[in-house]
């Protein structure tokens, strides 16, 4: 499917789905809500779905109330699915990405565009805009929204999902992916009102009293591998009893470990039930995507990426001692 193709199917004011990955964060309800919002006002009929819940400093994004979740509003998702005629993909490139609703994503009648810029994505959709260089999926939706010539659209509340989401996947602008375009397109949104720094203190400054005794421990409990040039951190079955964790309380803790000159890589394990998720990040050079291919079941950027181990935590962490040369 060319992109004209598309235009012309959303300006016939479809039924549109669009679902992100699992464990939406920033970039993926920021990207989804601010294409919702245009869409909608285009006329289209649509869906925002999450395959899985996500955090509650999120939730104060425009369309939040209207978003569906999986597993507790599964029959309208399956027959928004089902009657869509344009299924959006946003942040992620592989349909286990959302699990179950990969499914439905699959078997839907309607055309499939996937927006990413994740690397080496799967080839599933009808149109695929995959940009592995650019800072967020955000900043590719507004590009997105600027070729159906519709950028005028965009108000301050729908700007500031956009740049919600720009704002958390670059690190506040400052890891390598920003480039001048993405300056050049958070410019655009504040013009068009959105409250930068309202959002900046909506994800920053939300900190509960348990986030802080949480990120305490994990620093107190840091590992750090000079050698390997690696700090780690790991948080167990009973910590979650002990600091009562919800969605979103690691968020971002991973990152303390870069904040040592010296550190390269930082990785983060965390037990969750019958499976260790791990975090990895990185400077420079280190490709963490790479490592988490090769040696968790894993992948993401460069910099950041995500694996999971069926290991016990104590094994998982030897595997990521035994391989890591950062």
């Amino acid at each position: 499917m060319k992109f004209q193709e598309l235009k012309s199917i959303l300006n016939r004011q479809p039924a549109v789905f669009i679902v992100t990955h699992k464990n939406p964060d920033g970039d993926a309800m920021g990207s989804s809500l601010g294409l919702a919002g245009v869409l909608k006002k285009k006329g289209c009929k649509v869906t925002v779905v999450a395959p899985t819940e996500y955090p509650a400093f999120l939730r104060w994004i425009k369309g939040n109330d209207e978003v569906l979740t999986w597993g507790e509003d599964n029959e309208s998702i399956k027959a928004r699915a089902k009657e869509a005629e344009v299924l959006f993909c946003l942040d992620f490139n592989a349909l286990h990405r959302i699990e179950e609703v990969g499914d439905l994503v699959q078997d839907a009648s309607g055309k499939k565009v996937m927006i990413d810029h994740h690397q080496q994505p799967d080839d599933f959709a009808d149109l695929m805009i995959s940009e592995t260089t650019a800072s967020s999926t955000a900043e590719m939706v507004y590009e997105f929204i600027e070729r159906l010539g519709d950028e005028e659209l965009i108000d301050g509340d729908l700007g500031e999902a956009l740049y919600c989401g720009i704002m958390t996947d670059t690190g506040s602008f400052r890891f390598p992916s920003t480039t001048p375009n993405t300056h050049r397109v958070a410019g655009e949104l504040i013009k068009k009102g959105a409250d930068h720094s309202m959002v900046h203190r909506r994800i920053y400054d939300s900190n509960t009293k348990r986030r802080l005794k949480l990120l305490g421990h994990c620093l107190m409990n840091m590992e750090v591998l000079d050698n390997q040039k690696t700090a780690l951190f790991k948080i167990t079955k009973e910590d979650h009893k002990t600091f009562n964790i919800q969605k979103g309380d690691t968020e971002g803790i991973v990152n303390y470990g870069l904040s040592m000159p010296h550190i390269k890589c930082a990785a983060f394990f965390r037990e969750d039930k019958n499976i260790i998720k791990i975090s990895f990040r990185s400077k420079d050079d280190f490709d963490v995507n790479k490592f988490a291919r090769t040696h968790f079941n894993g992948g993401g950027h460069i910099n950041a990426a995500g694996g999971m181990s069926s290991d016990s935590l104590e094994d998982a962490i030897e595997k990521f001692k035994k391989n890591i040369h950062a």
